[in-house]
């Protein structure tokens, strides 16, 4: 791809070419080059030709990002305000950025856990739009992330299931996923503070029209599934939603809806919420992953 206003957003010393863009599957993801964050953080069309990339292909990857942690939240701040997450800590010096270090040290339960396939925070009454993520120190091999497009994954869906889940709404929680781990007191506490969200099981992206599958390892169970129209008698109910509600989860599973990335210090992964699932992968022996990310607020579902 090339733009008229692009070799003004690299560095002095970098190739005098424009963005360039390589898409990575068939289904979702390019990776950028020729781009410095930093610098495109201070050009406001250069910002919005990366919207464009973003919502064509929902998560995008740039390398050699040696920036700054005010530039890292700088470019995040062109797309939304920025939110706190209560199990990612704060950077001190760069409010809006949080930090997920994980290290040896951290029990395999705890600082070290890796969570199911999810969209952040879809417990809040406005999830994400979306992320930026940077690596600042990963393991030579393993602790990969993947993510699933969620607009093919409705797609593929079959009509009668379409038909079926098209009114349906979901109740998300945070206290069932990393409150879990909580004693009973701090987790009844999280639930006060962060009350459960309820969402449509099939979301309309703000800015595409798209349609988008939207339950994933957050979602615990429909909110309206028990009406005449599904429910005969009795509790007959109750497999028939638990099991299609795990089905639906289960879309963000197939490989062709997929992109795998490999981490590299300076790497940064910015990926629209909205539109699509991630999961990072814990294969990786005992070492460091540090990890820096501007988590941008997002809007109502509908």
């Amino acid at each position: 791809m090339t733009t008229a206003f692009a070799p003004a957003v690299v560095r002095a010393d970098s190739l005098p070419d424009s963005i360039k863009v390589e898409q990575l599957t068939c289904a979702i993801g390019a990776e950028i080059s020729n781009v410095n964050l930093g610098v495109a953080s201070r050009d406001p069309e250069t910002m919005v030709e990366i919207r464009s990339l973003l919502l064509k292909h929902r998560v995008l990857f740039f390398r050699d990002q040696d920036i700054t942690r005010p530039e890292h939240v700088a470019f995040a701040r062109h797309f939304g305000e920025l939110t706190e997450h209560p199990y990612a800590p704060a950077d001190p010096d760069a409010p809006g950025l949080q930090r997920i270090y994980k290290s040896p040290e951290s029990p395999d339960g705890a600082g070290r856990y890796e969570s199911a396939w999810h969209s952040d925070a879809t417990w809040r009454e406005q999830p994400p739009l979306g992320c930026v993520l940077r690596c600042v120190e990963c393991p030579p091999v393993g602790g990969d992330t993947m993510w699933a497009n969620m607009v093919l994954a409705y797609e593929g869906l079959p009509e009668h299931i379409k038909t079926q889940i098209a009114d349906l709404r979901a109740s998300h929680s945070l206290q069932s996923s990393f409150g879990a781990v909580q004693p009973i007191e701090k987790r009844l506490a999280l639930k006060a503070q962060y009350p459960d969200a309820e969402h449509p099981v099939v979301r309309t992206h703000p800015e595409t029209g798209e349609k988008v599958l939207f339950v994933s390892a957050y979602a615990t169970h429909f909110t309206n599934f028990h009406t005449p129209a599904n429910v005969r008698y009795g509790m007959d109910h109750a497999p028939g939603a638990s099991q299609l509600l795990q089905y639906l989860i289960s879309r963000a599973f197939i490989p062709e809806y997929q992109v795998r990335f490999r981490w590299k210090p300076n790497s940064v992964a910015m990926w629209d919420n909205r539109s699509t699932q991630h999961l990072a992968v814990m294969d990786y022996p005992p070492c460091h992953r540090k990890m820096e990310r501007a988590e941008i607020i997002g809007e109502a579902v509908f």
